[in-house]
């Protein structure tokens, strides 16, 4: 009873799932370390891959269709988290690029 079950392979949401968690959990770092170097201007670096992302899920399909979905619209969701990373940058959550803190005193001075 139990081999059968497990021979009929109906893991398609367990693993859609599983993946839905990591690629979220990937995402994570992407936005701190974008926000790091790059600042709120990488946010359109993930608009122009969750439309390219969008588009290739609509001309696939199955559980490749819908992992594309899940990382278009983590791409999307990360464009709101960069903003929001911004903030908590300036609150002293996270470190502050010294690099990019420089450049941005030597503008205000000019």
């Amino acid at each position: 009873m139990i081999s059968e079950y497990f021979s009929d392979g109906n893991f398609e949401g367990l693993a859609v799932g599983l993946a839905t968690f990591l690629i979220i959990g990937v995402f994570h770092p992407i936005v701190i370390k974008g926000e790091y170097y790059f600042g709120v201007r990488c946010w359109w670096v993930f608009l122009l891959t969750g439309i390219a992302l969008c588009a290739a899920s609509i001309f696939t399909g199955g559980v490749l269709s819908i992992l594309l979905g899940v990382t278009a619209f983590s791409c999307f969701w990360s464009i709101l988290e960069v903003f929001e990373q911004r903030e908590r940058v300036r609150k002293g959550w996270f470190p502050a690029n010294p690099k990019r803190t420089a450049s941005k005193k030597a503008e205000k001075d000019r």
